[in-house]
């Protein structure tokens, strides 16, 4: 699944994920042909990138490395290929499984990249890492985690940062003496006071299900803590079976049953603007989304974006295991290297200039927040220094950056997945049927 979202005239492409069946294709595919390599020859590598306007700061960042003393020491070159958004996916997958496969791809990490990794076809990057002191200490430590599976790291983080944050309406709560909620309790008590006012609490893009996600992504981090998640992104089934699930799915049905999020809201979309809407006209008071709902509200509803919109952190649950620093949402994309190719050397080396200040200030200029370790500083060149800033810290400071469940877990799960989410949330199933499902998934 793949939706994009205009945002302050350019599109965003949120999330991608290969889709039911793919794994087995997948991984029948690189099978097939085994014994081909990367399509490094003659020293020129592939990289293969998401052919979005983002891509310009990949292209700029190629064209620095070719003319550079490390591409000349590593004796190879860079060679990008922009592959169109709807084919992203599947040309990458043809590719992988072929003599042409690239030696360096864009992904999103977690169940993204699971098949390549089972196939054999990822370079494992975690004694890389350890021992390069620029990739090593060059990115936040959250978002470097992230991107990898089972404990071990296969991606180098190369574009902006997305985590989910908690959006409010500051002229509204200063309007009914509301102060953004720390605590779950206080949470309810903004629930009810809103309600009261006759206003929509939550804005909820439930007709695309994705938005009901993220409430059950920050409440069991809440209550049960990160491993509680890390359990099932390793293939663990089981580990839907955590008292934590459990009880973020009856917290849910609570907050529904209370009319946090009005009446219609799973025929309310985010994709086509019903939802930040909305929140823009006051209808609803916050919304949980991506940070990218900044630039949506900036390109559709600027006067609000620039006069209203307030942003803070999910707050805490009382007696949950979870830090209130803890992060879900999408770290950022990943480059990843083919186990394969010939040209070893010079991928690494390329892949060193992410880290670099040069990469990172292409990236803020782009509108994006960079998961460089030294990206703090340039933030003044953002188009909001604010929320930048903002966003950044709450990365920087974060224990634990959960990715988003429907790209971390096996793309065979992710679609059944988002079935439960949305029967939950739809009041078609119970929290224990919901979790008695969620278990049978394989």
């Amino acid at each position: 699944m793949e939706s994009t979202t205009a945002t302050g005239g350019r599109t965003f492409s949120r999330r991608w994920m290969l889709g039911a069946g793919a794994t087995a294709l997948v991984t029948a595919g690189l099978s097939a042909c085994g014994s081909s390599g990367g399509s490094g020859g003659s020293g020129t590598l592939t990289a293969f990138v998401y052919g979005d306007d983002a891509a310009k700061v990949q292209a700029s960042a190629v064209s620095r490395f070719n003319a550079s003393a490390a591409a000349k020491k590593a004796k190879g070159r860079v060679r990008l290929e922009k592959v169109p958004g709807a084919e992203y996916p599947a040309k990458l997958r043809t590719a992988m499984g072929s003599p042409a496969a690239p030696d360096i791809f864009f992904n999103w990490g977690g169940g993204s990249i699971k098949a390549y990794r089972d196939a054999g076809r990822l370079l494992d990057l975690t004694g890389v890492i350890a021992s390069d002191p620029v990739l090593k200490n060059g990115f936040l430590p959250s978002v470097l985690t992230a991107g990898g599976l089972g404990g071990r790291e296969y991606g180098i983080p190369m574009r902006g940062m997305q985590p989910v944050i908690l959006f409010y309406n500051k002229s509204l709560f200063a309007e009914h003496r509301l102060t953004p909620p720390t605590t779950w309790d206080q949470l309810l008590d903004v629930n009810s006071r809103l309600r009261k006012a006759g206003i929509t609490p939550f804005a909820l893009g439930g007709a695309d299900i994705w938005p009901e996600l993220m409430w059950l992504e920050y409440l069991v981090d809440r209550i049960g803590g990160p491993q509680v998640f890390d359990r099932v992104k390793n293939g663990d089934a089981a580990g839907w079976g955590d008292p934590a699930v459990l009880k973020a799915a009856r917290t849910v049905r609570e907050l529904i049953g209370s009319g946090a999020f009005g009446k219609g809201y799973s025929s309310v979309a985010y994709t086509n603007g019903g939802a930040p809407a909305m929140f823009a006209k006051g209808r609803a008071a916050m919304h949980l989304m991506g940070s990218w709902e900044y630039s949506t509200q900036l390109g559709k509803f600027p006067d609000f974006a620039r006069k209203h919109l307030g942003w803070t952190a999910f707050p805490t649950v009382e007696g949950g295991a979870g830090d209130i620093r803890n992060v879900v949402g999408n770290p950022t994309n990943y480059w990843s290297v083919n186990a394969r190719t010939s040209g070893k050397d010079a991928a690494l080396a390329f892949l060193r200039d992410c880290a670099s200040e040069r990469y990172a200030k292409d990236l803020i200029a782009n509108g994006d927040v960079p998961a460089t370790a030294n990206a703090e500083k340039l933030l003044d060149a953002s188009p909001d220094p604010d929320f930048a800033r903002f966003q950044y810290r709450m990365v920087q400071r974060a224990p634990a950056f959960t990715l988003s469940w429907d790209q971390a877990v096996d793309p065979d799960v992710s679609t059944p997945m988002l079935t439960e989410v949305n029967k939950l949330f739809v009041g078609k199933s119970s929290p224990e049927q919901f979790v008695s499902a969620l278990q049978g998934l394989k």
